[in-house]
């Protein structure tokens, strides 16, 4: 197994809970005295790998549990708690209010013919109801997937088609999205169908829109499910639940399709559960037990639904969301107000929290912990999350997807070195390998190459496409990410860019990562990214876009100076150009593909 030393000295009540840490306790040996040791599950207090390979041993099992089961436990032992809060919309539900709710939900989708296996499209923002079917569908074995809720007509249809939805979920509109409009746009059918007998020969197997919040022709209420589910619907949602195996399919949730057309990670509740669990052990909701997560990442997407639903069900924990939509300053209120002991973001959510004019009149006092994923994740902005915010236990999470999606997490007890310049250690029952891109061969330690991912976190397929499944998972198993990195003695890994991003420059091979990385220590940058621009000598230059810090003014040959004598002279910026935002995806990505078309385009590069 494993496991991490942690020290307890009785004579000075001090804790050493790093390796670099533990070396201090060993320099000083002669003056510890009175020691007990406590081992938790960690990487080793001595170096233990060889090859850039790793396996997260555990001494905790997988789970074999369904997420319907999940919610049924949590509901049974905390029933008074507070399950999930909604901010804006004022909803609050304790887990006997949810798990009541759900059953009703799951029911009344059987009554309107929903069977196991269907699927269900859940399109819209972060809502009460997103959560109530996520769990209803799962207690009637019924496929849910997440439907961005900022796709346009022609994303909607591919999606709809592509895994054959029978039913939609969505509210009738939310800002300028108008989702009911969309729908009798792509399926003007709707408008003289009855609800629940949609036939049309664009979308054979679609047969049922519910509304959330409006009568529409042709469409459910919320309300018409919730009220349809009679006892003999309930007794065979019972059924079905005793009859859905942990190896079904739980989720279909698209890839963000910047390289193509989107695909459909298709995800079991053994995938879910058990990456909600060792996630949430890692940030200690097995210790934290009345914590209170701030929640502005989408549910459509994995962080929000695996990390937050998924592990509200598993450890009852409560879940707080400020916002339907993404609202930085909504994030500050309900910090405050909601005494949030957890907070979850992408790197640009954090840098819109840390740079927010009116940071300084909340009360973040209540805040111990965070999870920073989705994107690289600067040093610096670690820095001034610790600095500025004061949240001291924040940690840093990679994965996937087609992960479940977390496969390298910190801990909340790593050193500042650690949580700045990796992406944590192997998760638990876990193994990850780096590769050569080229051969294939397992490298050496701290030596670049792809990362491959195998374990339980590994998803079943793309949704009905098999040639797209087999490009990414090879036949033994390994899931190949894409992205390249190098792992060290401990298992801790260092993401160093993408394949897909990687530029070549007359030759040579640069990672925008690490010029990111150093434009973030630069103090009048509040952010950065560097994407590959068209050159007609070179193939590609280095294009860095930059946002200041407020107030501050540079010029593109001050950061190019900045840059000299700490990157090869290949990697400096040929190009430097000042933004006020970047293009972003409804998860707040950055789409480095659209970002990179608009810089060739105002540069003047474009054919």
């Amino acid at each position: 197994m494993l496991t991490r030393c942690i020290l307890l000295c009785t004579r000075t009540r001090t804790r050493w809970t790093s390796p670099a840490a533990l070396s201090t306790v060993y320099a000083h040996g002669p003056r510890v005295r009175h020691c007990r040791s406590i081992h938790v599950d960690h990487p080793p207090i001595v170096p233990t790998l060889t090859t850039s390979y790793a396996h997260g041993t555990s001494s905790s099992s997988l789970l074999y549990s369904t997420l319907g089961q999940t919610l049924l436990n949590a509901a049974e032992r905390f029933p008074d708690r507070e399950a999930v809060v909604f901010v804006q919309d004022g909803v609050r539900k304790t887990f006997a209010e949810l798990h009541q709710d759900v059953e009703r939900a799951a029911a009344g989708l059987l009554a309107l013919g929903l069977t196991k296996g269907d699927r269900l499209g859940m399109w819209g923002p972060n809502t009460y109801e997103w959560i109530l079917f996520q769990f209803a569908t799962a207690k009637a074995g019924i496929i849910m997937v997440a439907i961005n809720p900022a796709y346009q007509v022609n994303e909607l249809e591919f999606a709809l088609k592509k895994v054959g939805c029978k039913a939609v979920v969505c509210p009738s509109h939310f800002k300028t999205q108008q989702y009911c409009d969309m729908l009798r746009k792509i399926c003007p059918e709707i408008e003289t169908s009855s609800p629940g007998d949609i036939r049309t020969s664009r979308f054979p197997d679609l047969r049922s829109i519910i509304v959330l919040d409006s009568r529409q022709p042709g469409m459910f209420h919320l309300d018409d499910v919730m009220q349809a589910g009679s006892s003999s619907f309930q007794r065979r949602l019972q059924e079905i639940e005793e009859s859905i195996s942990c190896d079904d399919p739980l989720n279909i949730l698209f890839t963000s399709g910047t390289t193509g057309a989107p695909k459909g990670a298709t995800l079991t509740h053994h995938n879910l559960v058990n990456n909600g669990y060792f996630v949430g052990k890692r940030i200690g909701y097995d210790w934290r037990p009345n914590s209170r997560i701030c929640i502005p990442v989408p549910l459509y997407h994995c962080f929000g639904s695996v990390g937050g639903s998924v592990c509200m069900a598993i450890f009852g924990i409560s879940t707080i969301f400020p916002s339907a939509g993404y609202d930085g300053r909504a994030n500050l209120v309900a910090i405050e107000t909601e005494k949030c002991t957890i907070i979850y973001g992408t790197p640009t959510m954090f840098v819109d929290l840390v740079n927010h004019p009116d940071l300084e009149k909340f009360d973040l006092s209540s805040v111990k912990a965070g999870i920073m994923a989705g994107s690289p994740c600067p040093p610096q902005l670690v820095k001034q999350i610790i600095d500025v915010m004061g949240v001291k236990e924040i940690t840093v999470g990679y994965g996937t997807t087609e992960n479940s999606p977390v496969t390298f997490f910190a801990s909340p007890l790593d050193n500042l070195e650690r949580k700045t310049q990796t992406v944590g250690y192997i998760m638990d029952h876990t193994e990850v390998k780096v590769v050569n891109p080229s051969t294939g061969q397992v490298v050496p330690l701290d030596q670049q190459g792809e990362v491959l991912i195998r374990g339980y976190c590994v998803m079943m397929e793309y949704w009905n496409d098999r040639e797209k499944t087999d490009e990414c998972i090879s036949k033994d198993g390994w899931y190949k990410t894409g992205d390249i990195g190098r792992l060290d003695t401990y298992s801790y890994l260092k993401i160093e860019g993408r394949i897909k991003d990687m530029i070549i420059r007359g030759g040579e091979n640069i990672y925008p990562a690490e010029i990111e990385q150093l434009l973030h220590t630069h103090p009048k940058v509040k952010e950065a990214q560097v994407v590959g621009v068209e050159d007609a000598r070179l193939g590609e230059e280095v294009c860095a876009c930059v946002k200041l810090v407020d107030g501050q003014e540079c010029s593109p040959q001050e950061i190019q100076e900045f840059c000299k004598g700490k990157i090869a002279h290949f990697k400096i910026p040929r190009y430097v150009v000042f933004v006020s935002s970047y293009p972003l995806t409804i998860t707040r990505k950055i789409q480095k593909n659209k970002l990179r078309s608009d810089m060739e385009e105002k540069l003047g590069l474009k054919k």
